[in-house]
């Protein structure tokens, strides 16, 4: 549980963000624009990379299984790291905090803070283009809208999406360079 002086500090970043919240999340009263983030959402719940986990480690050859199983004990951290940080630091959904943004999506679970798929996004993209810089052409557009999708479904604010790509990218940083390829 947060303390009460968490949850006060929550409500003034929270309304300090609605405006470009309100803005950003304007794309999901189009259906087009909707059913593309919602798609890049759903993939990146998990199906994309566990999809690139197999690819890489069945025709990647032993560089392949090692960089899979970078990505899976990240992957694992990861959650652990996100499920700890939400649990405490307990900030609600902009959807559920401003009557004028529409949830275009499911969230898998209560908070916002961080964003858990642009942690492991980024995360995972770091990790894979660190050994196959060529697949940066499809990873890194498809991070980009994974966690685009979390503010434009009204799931997360700008600073939980900015938080999970830091947290991504120090975790692939960490995972990298302490279990060398």
């Amino acid at each position: 549980m947060a303390d009460v002086s968490a949850v006060g500090l929550w409500r003034r970043i929270d309304l300090a963000e609605r405006s470009l919240c309100l803005r950003i999340n304007r794309g999901c009263h189009r259906a087009r624009v909707r059913s593309l983030f919602t798609v890049a959402s759903r993939l990146g719940d998990g199906v994309f990379w566990y999809t690139l986990m197999a690819s890489l480690a069945l025709v990647g050859g032993d560089a392949g299984v090692r960089v899979a199983l970078q990505m899976a004990v990240a992957g694992l951290v990861g959650t652990a790291l996100y499920r700890v940080l939400k649990q405490r630091l307990v900030r609600e959904r902009p959807f559920m905090s401003h009557a004028g943004i529409l949830r275009g999506a499911a969230p898998l679970d209560r908070y916002s803070f961080p964003s858990g798929h642009t942690l492991h996004a980024v995360c995972f993209t770091a990790v894979v283009i660190s050994s196959y810089p060529g697949l940066a052409w499809v990873l890194a557009p498809f991070t980009l809208l994974v966690a685009a999708s979390r503010v434009v479904l009204g799931l997360h604010y700008p600073t939980d999406v900015a938080a999970g790509a830091v947290l991504g990218a120090l975790l692939a940083t960490s995972v990298t360079r302490f279990w060398p390829i």
